[in-house]
């Protein structure tokens, strides 16, 4: 289908050619209407959600990749439960929070957790898992990032962004799938990864950060491999996929701009 556009008009060409080979002009629709534009702004209807429940780890600010895609979930008509280290989410969350319509099954719900703390992600998603007797979904997408050269980490920073990055997406994304094994869930479950994970942005020297994020990538493909086949006692058929975004404004981002200013030149 092409857009041809002459005499300040727009015209969508498709269908059948008529006798003489040409394809027939119909105008493109008129331009949107407020009715119409929320319609838009609620795409993400179309996909039933309903009564699914998912968790989204890091998901207690605006900004985020996080809680743009908790607030999709919840449009679909989901419940979604943010989990992050954080005393309470911030004000955009609340926002998001307000948006959700009970009429159509969805909710948006807050849950302290650090993602390094095996014991209480556990029983958080466990306690998510009996309250609705399903279990459907994880993002699991928590993480840090320390902007500095390799021989300037300390082993400290090391251990601190791998045990968020990858031990702690690990930790997640297991007891999610117990949760869906438990409740015969064929669920989904998305690591957030990066570009970051296969290759190297030169100028940005996050090397630690960079690994983590090409271990969550093959940790991705070995859970995949191994929770998708549905088995006799119906446990399995678990999706494992993993997103790599690109460049995107985080509250992560923004505190390494801070923190060296002259990385937002080069970003």
């Amino acid at each position: 289908m092409l857009t041809r556009y002459s005499d300040g008009a727009s015209y969508v060409l498709g269908g059948q050619r008529d006798s003489r080979g040409t394809y027939p002009r119909t105008p493109n629709p008129p331009p949107p209407t407020r009715e119409t534009q929320v319609n838009t702004h609620q795409c993400f209807r179309e996909f039933d959600l309903q009564d699914k429940v998912f968790v989204v780890t890091g998901g207690a600010r605006g900004l985020g990749f996080s809680l743009a895609m908790a607030e999709a979930l919840v449009e679909a008509g989901a419940q979604v439960h943010c989990a992050d280290r954080l005393p309470g989410p911030d004000e955009e969350f609340q926002k998001a929070e307000k948006r959700a319509n009970p009429a159509f099954g969805s909710s948006l719900h807050y849950r302290r957790i650090d993602v390094r703390d095996v014991d209480n992600v556990a029983k958080t998603f466990a306690e998510i898992g009996e309250l609705n007797n399903r279990f459907d979904g994880i993002l699991a997408a928590a993480g840090v990032n320390h902007v500095d050269k390799a021989v300037a980490h300390t082993p400290d920073e090391v251990n601190e962004a791998t045990s968020i990055n990858y031990t702690g997406v690990f930790v997640c994304a297991t007891e999610a799938a117990k949760q869906m094994m438990k409740y015969k869930c064929r669920g989904t479950i998305l690591l957030a990864a990066s570009m970051s994970g296969m290759i190297a942005y030169k100028g940005m020297t996050s090397p630690v950060y960079n690994s983590s994020k090409a271990a969550v990538i093959q940790l991705t493909c070995s859970l995949a491999m191994e929770w998708g086949e549905v088995n006799e006692n119906g446990e399995g058929g678990i999706r494992v996929n993993c997103p790599c975004p690109g460049h995107i404004i985080t509250p992560m981002v923004l505190q390494v701009f801070g923190e060296e200013p002259k990385s937002k030149e080069v970003w």
